[in-house]
C-alpha cells in the first residue's frame, strides 16, 4: 500500500510539473531544473510523423515530409538561421521548391519545436576549456 501511495504521489507531482511547463522553453523552479520529460510530455505528437502537433503541422508535413523522413527534422536542433540555411541548401542541391509565403511559418514551427535546447549537465565529462594544442612532429 505504501508503494502505491508513493507511486501516486510521484505521478501526481510529474503531472503537476508538466502542466506548468511551456513546450518551447524550460523553466527553473527555485534551484531545481524541470526534467526534459516534463517538457516533452506537454507537447502532443502526430502519431503518423512524430512531429509536434500545431496549427502549422500540415504545412510542415506538406513541404518537408514529401521528400524526407520526419525523423530528419526531429533529430536536429537549429536556430532560425540554421534552419533557413538547411532550406537554402535543399533548394540549391536537392531541388526543393521556393516555399514563398509559407517559409516564415515553417521556420516559426521548426524553431519553436526543434530549435536549440538548453540542456542540463548529463553526467558526461564537460568539454575542455582553454586547450593549448600543439603540433605533432613526425620523426
Amino acid at each position: 500500500m505504501r508503494k502505491l501511495h508513493a507511486l501516486l504521489l510521484t505521478l501526481g507531482a510529474a503531472i503537476g510539473l508538466a502542466a506548468f511547463v511551456q513546450p518551447a522553453e524550460k523553466k527553473r523552479v527555485d534551484t531545481m531544473v524541470v526534467p526534459e520529460m516534463a517538457v516533452a510530455d506537454s507537447v502532443k505528437k502526430d502519431p503518423e510523423t512524430g512531429l509536434a502537433i500545431d496549427g502549422q503541422l500540415m504545412l510542415v508535413k506538406a513541404h518537408c515530409t514529401s521528400c524526407h523522413s520526419p525523423k530528419l527534422i526531429i533529430q536536429n536542433r537549429f536556430t532560425r538561421d540554421g534552419w533557413k540555411e538547411k532550406i537554402r541548401w535543399m533548394q540549391r542541391t536537392q531541388k526543393l521548391w521556393d516555399l514563398g509565403e509559407s517559409e516564415p511559418k515553417v521556420l516559426d514551427y521548426l524553431v519553436k519545436y526543434y530549435g536549440p535546447e538548453q540542456k542540463t549537465f548529463d553526467g558526461r565529462r564537460m568539454p575542455l576549456k582553454d586547450v593549448k594544442w600543439y603540433e605533432l612532429k613526425s620523426k
